[in-house]
């Protein structure tokens, strides 16, 4: 393919910011409260929501929580974490929530039958007046999968299938698709798209294996890599970006043609939160959290996701001086 250039940096005070809203809870948790973070969020200048795509996996083992195994349910000394649905969220958003961006962060090709899916995107979409992101993933919990009844092996392979039937949908309003795991017959997205294409698709890797990468070169608009646990730093998000900019351009794709986000966890001062020796969250005087910011967009990426862990309202409004920081450009 010709010689592409570098990615050009995208300006600060242009940088999106979004929230992942705390749809999660190991006690309970009610629509109206999901709904006041929400509304602060945009009046304090988030750009986009996003909503996680769980169900029910543990919340008091992190290493548990990263396997999920199947026996977890009925473990007494395991807490669970409940999550409202994805799509049902996003619905009322599209309605309660004028003008900010929304996405499935990510779903779970497992999930949902890809044409169901396809549809649930496309009404979404026409609902918000074409603010949906679709976020897909192949499902990192075994255990998830399990317990609610839906096939657990080969969670790459349907992922590929759910995008090659997302993406024929989205394109064409109709296929036929005869694979591994997925048949459908003269299927027809009626009625159809509201914007050419469809919903951006958005893919989140970290660290991709061979396989993920190529998913993300042939079909994703957006990538997404999620540094929450990890490193906030833009030093880490630059290796990332490196990762999948190569991956582009080993499947014969210019890298700038990839919107490039990543997601960070912000560590909120009064949250009690207390990051663990092998994390560096995001975090500091809302000026510090600013730059960091600034050192993402100045990679080129466009958009950066937070999961605050003071997931309040109140978490909200502490942040909203780090918002006014990157936006004036000091």
């Amino acid at each position: 393919m010709p010689s592409v250039e570098a990615r050009p940096p995208v300006p600060p005070d242009k940088l999106r910011l979004g929230l992942i809203l705390p749809t999660w809870t190991t006690t309970d948790l009610s629509w109206a409260e999901v709904l006041e973070v929400a509304q602060t969020a945009a009046d304090v200048g988030f750009d986009a929501l996003y909503v996680s795509d769980h169900l029910l996996i543990p919340s008091n083992n992190a290493e548990l929580k990263r396997r999920a195994g199947v026996d977890f349910p009925d473990d007494p000394d395991v807490e669970l974490e409940g999550y409202l649905e994805c799509f049902t969220v996003l619905a009322a958003l599209a309605v309660a929530i004028p003008r900010l961006l929304l996405g499935s962060f990510v779903a779970s090709a497992g999930y949902r039958n890809p044409g169901l899916l396809a549809k649930m995107a496309a009404t979404i979409d026409d609902v918000s007046g074409g603010r949906l992101v679709l976020g897909l993933g192949a499902g990192d919990s075994e255990g998830e999968h399990l317990t609610f009844g839906f096939p657990a092996e080969q969670r790459v392979g349907r992922l590929e299938e759910t995008l090659q039937i997302t993406r024929r949908l989205f394109n064409d309003g109709s296929t036929d698709f005869d694979g591994a795991h997925h048949r459908l017959r003269g299927v027809r997205l009626l009625p159809g798209v509201r914007r050419q294409g469809g919903p951006p698709i958005l893919i989140g890797t970290l660290n991709p294996r061979s396989r993920m990468r190529r998913l993300v070169a042939q079909y994703a608009d957006i990538w997404n890599g999620w540094l929450g646990y990890t490193d906030a730093r833009p030093e880490s998000a630059a290796t990332q970006l490196r990762i999948i900019d190569d991956a582009c351009r080993e499947y014969g794709r210019d890298p700038n043609t990839l919107v490039a986000t990543t997601a960070v966890r912000g560590a909120m001062p009064g949250s009690g939160y207390t990051p663990r020796p092998d994390e560096t969250p995001l975090a500091g005087p809302p000026r510090e959290m600013a730059e960091t910011l600034r050192g993402h967009a100045r990679l080129g990426i466009a958009e950066v996701q937070v999961a605050l862990t003071m997931g309040g309202p109140e978490g909200v409004r502490a942040f909203a001086p780090v918002i006014e920081d990157l936006r004036s450009g000091a």
